[in-house]
């Protein structure tokens, strides 16, 4: 009985990752509690003309 030999395996070719470039952060506007260091980022603007006071610790926030 005669033995076959395996055949041999074709090289694999090297697979290019398509890397994207992260968006720039955009810089939310965030409020700090000067008390505790409560921190609190703003998502969306409510469009409003006057500016809201956020209250933690029975003082306003600044802003940071």
């Amino acid at each position: 009985m005669a033995v076959k030999a395996k055949p041999k395996a074709k090289p694999k070719k090297a697979v290019k990752k398509i890397v994207k470039k992260a968006a720039p952060a955009k810089k939310a506007p965030a409020m700090t509690c000067e008390v505790c260091g409560y921190r609190v980022i703003v998502d969306e603007a409510c469009g409003c003309v006057e500016e809201h006071v956020l209250l933690c610790c029975n003082q306003p926030m600044t802003k940071s």
